[in-house]
This record gives C-alpha cells, sequence and structure tokens, in this order.
C-alpha cells in the first residue's frame, strides 16, 4: 500500500486584494521542499477570494427592505442577508429555533452548492463588520493557481480549492471540494470487483471531497495556515475537471 503524507505549508502572508496568490503559494512551498509530480494541493478558498477582491465591507452595503424584513425575522444583520441573497440562486430554508440567538438561511448558491448563509462568512475576513463571499469561478481559481505552479516546478500536480460545509443529518463540518485543476471530481468503481466477487454497480467514490476533508486533519481556523500539501496519493489526473462534476441535479432530490 502507498503511504499518504499530508502537510500544512507555513508561510502564506495575509493576503490582500490584488495580491498574486499564486507566488506567496509558490514562495511558501519552496520553503517546505517544493512539489513533485502527483502532489496534491489543498487551498483554502478564503485566500483565494481575499486576493480576487471578494471581500466586502458591510458598510457599504444597502440592504431591500426583503432583506431587512429576513433580517428582523432571524435576528440578522441587513446588510449580510443582503450579500446572501446576492449569492444565492434560491432559500431553501429560513429559521430559528428558541435556543439560537441568530437564525438561518439554508441556500442554494449560485454555483449550486448548498450551504448555510451561501457561503457567506465573517470568519477570517481580517476585518470587523466584512464578509468574504466564495470566488466567482472556483475552478478558473485552481487552474490559474495550478498552472501558474506545475511552471514555476516543473511539476504536473492537482489543485482542490476547499470550503467548509455542513452535512445533511450529520453534526459538524468537514473540507469540501468547491475548485479543481486535474483532480477529478469523482471516480467509478462501477464493473470492479468487491473483496468476495460481486460486481459494484454504483460505487462513485467523491475523490475530490475526500481529498478536501483530509486536508482539514492538518489545519484549524486560527492557524493561518491555508495551503496543505498531500503527497503519495494515487490518482489519474484529468483533462477536464469541475467541482461541479460531484453536485447532484435538482431531478435527483430524493428528499422533495
Amino acid at each position: 500500500m502507498s503511504t499518504v503524507k499530508i502537510f500544512a505549508i507555513p508561510g502564506v502572508p495575509d493576503v490582500r486584494p490584488g495580491d498574486d496568490l499564486a507566488a506567496q503559494l509558490g514562495d511558501a512551498l519552496a520553503a517546505a521542499g517544493g512539489l513533485q509530480d502527483g502532489d496534491v494541493i489543498c487551498v483554502a478558498h478564503k485566500v483565494v477570494s481575499k486576493a480576487e477582491g471578494n471581500v466586502i465591507d458591510l458598510s457599504t452595503v444597502t440592504p431591500s427592505e426583503y432583506s431587512i424584513r429576513i433580517a428582523g425575522e432571524l435576528n440578522r444583520k441587513p446588510a449580510k442577508v443582503e450579500v446572501v441573497l446576492s449569492q444565492s440562486a434560491r432559500i431553501l430554508r429560513a429559521f430559528k429555533r428558541p435556543d439560537q440567538n441568530e437564525g438561518t438561511l439554508i441556500c442554494e448558491h449560485r454555483l449550486g452548492y448548498i450551504s448555510a448563509n451561501a457561503a457567506v462568512d465573517e470568519s477570517n475576513a481580517g476585518r470587523d463588520n466584512t464578509v468574504i463571499t466564495l470566488p466567482d469561478d472556483p475552478d478558473a481559481s485552481a487552474r490559474h493557481l495550478g498552472c501558474a505552479l506545475e511552471s514555476r516546478f516543473g511539476v504536473e500536480i492537482g489543485v482542490v480549492i476547499t470550503d467548509t460545509f455542513g452535512r445533511p443529518w450529520r453534526r459538524g463540518q468537514v473540507n469540501v471540494a468547491i475548485g479543481l485543476h486535474r483532480v477529478p471530481a469523482r471516480t467509478s468503481d462501477v464493473g470492479d470487483m468487491d473483496a468476495w466477487g460481486r460486481t459494484l454497480s454504483v460505487t462513485e467514490p467523491a475523490l475530490s471531497d475526500e481529498i478536501a476533508a483530509a486536508s482539514g486533519l492538518v489545519v484549524a481556523k486560527a492557524a493561518k495556515m491555508p495551503l496543505v500539501r498531500i503527497r503519495g496519493l494515487t490518482w489519474q489526473a484529468a483533462e477536464k475537471t469541475s467541482a461541479q462534476d460531484i453536485l447532484r441535479t435538482s431531478k435527483e432530490d430524493v428528499f422533495r
């Protein structure tokens, strides 16, 4: 069996809008021994969003009457609700339990991801009264970083941009893939045999999410280490890949 090693890479500076993130990540990786063919790096989306300018000062946001009404029902900041709605294709559920100080908006992000508050987050924004949104095109961001780092180090690598999501019917959160370069969103074992010789008919590992979740083992919210290098993983590079390939279509929704 192969040995997979997961490293949190230190040395990434505080990222600001307009920064050359590929250069910053490359410098941190170079100081930590560089990259090898087949390495996969995981990058927390917040540094990508910061570099690309997806940071919003809530004092500049004018909430609509609808946002103000929803905010009142959920005890939320109207400006933040306005940003959440701007990022959403639809609201699936809005609720506030008696034990909650603030209510929750479960949304379908315009990119198709289902998450609380359309992934709009105040943590690690760097300033008070500021929120971070997802990158406009996380797959394009992953490709840009991957190509720049491949050129710098002369290797072929995978890139997974991650965010932290909750899961239906399970407590806690895990890292998931929202942007990909070369790494397949999922693989298929259909047609292979299990350990007892039975033909597999539906087994389809979510490789990109497995990699993203593994990266969460070596980082912490307050660690300021948004970069993880995974080495020794067996995987097959894909010419075309997208994190959206892991999303189910609405017609596959069995909970309706």
